[in-house]
């Protein structure tokens, strides 16, 4: 699939965020290597110092540097950065005031941890700005380094205020290099090469707080990307079959005859018992995810689904989940 053919075309900055436990860093990998298929170049960026990056490619902890994790189908390559905050911050002193020994200094008496402390602010310019210097950078013949960049933002309950970095340096900088900077960051953040798709589970609680973050994006004029809806449970029982389970109305007894059937005679009503909970249990979450597909459908934007894989998640299911998104047009 061509670049052309996606719902993403010109976009370079992918922030994917989601409320805790929805798998937003797996599907911020899955995303990386799903845009970097067909031999693109893309970075994938995490900012919250888990190494979760590290663990899901199963290589070693990443160290403050791009290195490649991963290659992609068609022979494209996904490189990865996990940020770390206090050599970024040093970086960011060399680079707007010259102040590389003092920065070295700095760290060994727990100035970088006085300084994000008392302006947290300036802590998300670095991390942003890390980010959007790496969408920016260019070769020597002027093509980008990157065809895109994939960020593993922090959750739905702080991106607003994240990415926002011009609100949270207003009380810190006026003008000078912090406010420059602060300024560059947000061309990238709030120009169409930026898009902030949001991971949820068909939950309650996590379709709710992506539609209040997505809504406080749109307040403050920040780019919405897609919902991607994580983990989906393929339903496995007919409908019919459902709303009996639902209402505790299976015929045991036919349950226990087919248990018999698969030849485990001695335990078959037991068995037979834990099916048909089991099937209300299905039921239930059948439903719940359709009622909240419901809500979701509200939102005008592209929605991806994403499956529950049942032999848990490893490499190769990365690969599975990047393929699901290539397939609806994510990449």
């Amino acid at each position: 699939m061509s670049a052309r053919d996606t719902d993403w075309d010109g976009v370079r900055l992918h922030v994917v965020t989601g409320k805790g436990g929805t798998g937003k860093t797996t599907v911020a990998a899955a995303l990386a290597l799903a845009l970097a298929a067909g031999g693109r170049r893309v970075l994938l960026v995490e900012v919250e110092g888990r190494q979760g990056i590290a663990q899901l490619f199963d290589c070693p902890p990443l160290p403050y540097e791009e290195r490649r994790v991963a290659v992609a189908p068609g022979g494209g390559d996904v490189y990865a950065l996990a940020i770390d905050t206090e050599e970024a911050l040093i970086e960011y002193l060399e680079m707007f005031y010259n102040l590389k020994r003092a920065g070295k200094a700095m760290t060994r008496l727990g100035i970088v941890d006085f300084v994000t402390t008392i302006a947290p602010g300036l802590r998300d310019v670095i991390l942003t700005g890390k980010t959007s210097e790496s969408v920016r950078r260019r070769k020597k013949d002027g093509s980008f380094i990157y065809d895109a960049v994939v960020m593993d933002a922090p959750p739905t309950g702080r991106i607003t205020k994240f990415l926002n970095v011009n609100d949270e340096v207003s009380g810190l900088a006026k003008v000078g290099p912090v406010r420059n900077h602060a300024d560059t960051v947000m061309k990238v953040v709030r120009s169409p090469e930026t898009a902030v798709h949001f991971v949820t589970l068909l939950e309650e609680m996590p379709v709710q707080e992506t539609m209040d973050g997505i809504h406080d994006l749109a307040e403050v004029g920040l780019p919405v990307g897609a919902v991607i809806v994580n983990m989906e449970h393929a339903p496995v029982l007919s409908e019919d079959d459902r709303a009996r389970a639902a209402a505790g109305e299976l015929d045991v007894d036919e349950i226990v005859r087919g248990v018999k059937a698969a030849g485990l005679e001695r335990d078959a009503e037991p068995v037979a018992g834990v099916l048909a909970a089991e099937a209300g249990e299905h039921a239930r979450r059948t439903a719940l995810q359709r009622r909240e597909k419901e809500r979701l459908e509200s939102i005008d934007r592209p929605r991806y689904t994403l499956p529950l894989l049942s032999d848990g998640m490893d490499l190769a299911g990365l690969y599975d989940l990047a393929a699901a998104l290539r397939d609806q047009g994510a990449a």
